[in-house]
Parts: structure tokens; C-alpha cells; sequence
């Protein structure tokens, strides 16, 4: 049996953030026909891949899937547990946005089959989070984290953002001191990234906003890794830190380079070599469905060069490259590359243990720079 993902992407959301360029919709017309058109694609896909595969994550985002009501995503579970073979110990995830949910629904969430929640948190700083519009305030924050906490969920992670425009130091820092308090065994820590097409960009463009420069934005990412380490959360990817056990397996299957099926507007799947991704409008997502019952709007057939330097690139980022591991897409890449491997070993930049190359902290720092090196 191969163990298989599956992403689901809820659209719908209240407002979009300044700083997002997921594809949201503020519009919630179309939920029940979404939901009709999501378990026709569900249906499509288990006849060409339910055999020998057995799904052992599903990842819920968005949007902002806890938007929705419980039995809506119970409904999405459900059907993928009627169309494949689903894992009893199966990782299920949802993205939740603060300001979306009260103790009950959380409770109702896990009732209807979701055991890990992702909490867009994004700072606790009420300015900050004015700036980024988003719709909750520290209290909800920290009250969502806790009210999740206490109807059961045990594997909660949130995510915050750092390099905001004029972010001291010390503000990220009571950032990290407020999250590592609460009761979560994941935090993603991302840099603040300007994504074309966005208000924030727009913002920038017109000389509204300036960006933070690159040396206090590896000042704060380098605090992240030093002080989530003192608290015990252990760094196995460039911006993901989890208590011992606690990894995102959903996330790990992408860095892995295991297969994915996605279900949604502007969902990607990557299966057996071969990547497509479905149209973005909802509109023509769900006219796709109706008549082919998938969505497709394009897709590549990957070749040996490409696979070989999408997995050092994925590894390198995450947990680290099985030298065994990559002799199934060359046999000669490491010898070929041992004089910078070495380079960088000796510098400390990357590690070799127990046949995995992988990056130290002072390489996450570099990452990018020492993954160009090596394709």
C-alpha cells in the first residue's frame, strides 16, 4: 500500500488580507453546490487511484475552511473515507482563523473527524494585526488556542509572521513568549513575503509601506530558531518547529516528495511523476465537474532532471536528503557534488549523520544559496 495526501481547498473566506494571494472568494453563493462539485471530483479520482493506496493525511485550507459549518467538513471526510481507503490513525487537519470559532464548533470540528488544528494567528499584537486585517485581536487569539485546548484538540499549531513593516525586535520576541506559553506542540514562522498581485504590494509600489531589510529579517529568523529551540521545539524545516512527534505529516509528504491528491479550485496533485492543477474560478470549477468530473486546466509529465532537483531542493528544506534515497534518481549526483558538500560540512553549514545530508541552523540561514549550489 502507498500512503497517499489529500488536500482539500475551501475557498470562502470574509475578507482578504492585505498580505494574501491564496485564491478566496468573499462570497459564500455557491457553498452547497462547491460541496456537491467537491465529492463528484472525490468520486472521479478514487476510480483511478483508490488500489493499493491508503490516505493517511488530509489537510482542509483555504479560505478559511472553519468558516464553514462542521457538518459541511464532516460531509468532505466522509465521502473521502467512503472513496478511498482511509487510515484509521489518519492525520486531519484544518486551517482555523481566530474570530471564526467559539468552543462549541471547535468541539463540533472534532466531533466530525478533524484531530489537528493550524491557527492563523499570524502576531498578538493588536496594531500588527490591524495592519494586516485580519478579523480577531490577541484575546480571541490566545482564547481560540485554549478553547481548542479544552474540548480535546491536542495536536494544535499556529502560525505567525515576522518582518512585519517597523517590527522591533523585542515585539517579535513577545510574540514567541506569548506562543510558547500556550498549550500548542507546532509553530510555522514565516517571513513577511511580498506576493505580487496583493493590497500589501500595491502598498509598497505607491511608497506607503516600506518592506524590513534583509539583516533584521535574518536578525529575527535566527532569535525564532534560537529561542523555539531553548523551549523545545525541534526546527525540521526552514520555518516549521515541532515538539518531539509533532510534525506536520501532512507537510512532510510534500517535502518527502510522496504523492498528493487535491480536491478544490486552484488545487494542485502531484501523482506517480505527473503534476496537473485545476482551474482557480469557482465558476468554471464547478462547470468542469459537472461535465467531466474533474477540473483540470493544465498538466506536466516531470522529467529526470526536474525530479532529481525538486527532491534535493525539498529535502534540503526539511528534515535533510537520504543519500540512499536520492541513488533512485542518480546514481553519480553525490559524487559529483562532494567537493561543495564538503565545503559546506566544513563551514557547518550542512551536516552528514547516519547517511542523511542535512541543513544546521546556521544552514536554514542559507539555505537557498546552498541548494542553487547543488542542482
Amino acid at each position: 500500500m502507498q500512503n497517499t495526501a489529500i488536500y482539500i481547498h475551501i475557498p470562502f473566506c470574509d475578507h482578504k488580507c492585505i498580505y494574501c494571494d491564496f485564491y478566496s472568494l468573499i462570497s459564500y453563493e455557491n457553498v452547497e453546490t462547491y460541496l456537491k462539485s467537491l465529492k463528484k471530483e472525490i468520486k472521479y479520482y478514487s476510480k483511478l487511484y483508490r488500489e493499493n493506496r491508503i490516505i493517511d493525511t488530509i489537510f482542509f485550507g483555504g479560505g478559511t475552511p472553519s468558516f464553514m459549518e462542521p457538518k459541511y467538513i464532516g460531509e468532505i471526510i466522509d465521502s473521502i473515507g467512503e472513496n478511498f481507503k482511509l487510515s484509521q490513525s489518519a492525520e486531519i487537519t484544518m486551517e482555523t482563523n481566530p474570530g471564526t470559532v467559539s468552543k462549541s464548533k471547535l468541539s463540533e470540528f472534532k466531533k466530525a473527524g478533524i484531530n489537528r488544528l493550524s491557527i492563523g494567528i499570524q502576531t498578538f499584537d493588536d496594531s500588527e494585526l490591524k495592519f494586516l486585517t485580519r478579523i480577531h485581536n490577541k484575546k480571541t487569539a490566545i482564547d481560540t488556542v485554549n478553547n481548542a485546548s479544552s474540548v480535546g484538540f491536542d495536536n494544535i499549531s499556529i502560525d505567525l509572521i515576522f518582518s512585519l513593516p517597523n517590527q522591533s525586535k523585542a515585539a517579535w520576541k513577545n510574540n514567541l513568549n506569548i506562543a510558547v506559553d500556550l498549550p500548542i506542540k507546532h509553530i510555522s514562522a514565516y517571513s513577511l513575503i511580498l506576493e505580487k498581485g496583493t493590497i500589501l504590494n500595491k502598498m509598497v509600489l505607491d511608497g506607503k509601506i516600506k518592506m524590513t531589510n534583509e539583516n533584521h529579517d535574518a536578525d529575527l529568523y535566527k532569535y525564532t530558531m534560537d529561542i523555539l529551540a531553548k523551549k523545545n521545539f525541534i526546527q525540521y524545516e526552514i520555518s516549521n518547529f515541532a515538539k518531539q512527534g509533532f510534525e506536520c505529516k501532512h507537510n512532510l509528504y510534500y517535502w518527502s516528495y510522496y504523492d498528493y491528491i487535491s480536491f478544490g479550485t486552484a488545487a494542485h496533485s502531484f501523482v506517480n511523476g505527473k503534476r496537473w492543477w485545476n482551474y482557480s474560478s469557482l465558476k468554471k470549477y464547478i462547470n468542469e465537474i459537472e461535465a467531466n468530473g474533474n477540473a483540470v486546466r493544465g498538466e506536466e509529465y516531470l522529467g529526470h532532471n526536474q525530479k532529481l532537483n525538486e527532491f534535493i531542493m525539498l529535502a534540503l528544506r526539511s528534515k535533510g536528503l537520504k543519500l540512499e534515497k536520492i541513488k533512485e534518481y542518480s546514481a553519480t549526483w553525490y559524487f559529483e557534488k562532494k567537493k561543495i558538500i564538503d565545503s559546506f560540512i566544513k563551514e557547518r553549514y550542512l551536516i552528514l549523520k547516519d547517511d542523511v545530508l542535512a541543513c544546521t541552523s546556521k544552514g536554514y540561514m542559507i539555505c537557498d544559496e546552498i541548494i542553487n549550489k547543488l542542482l
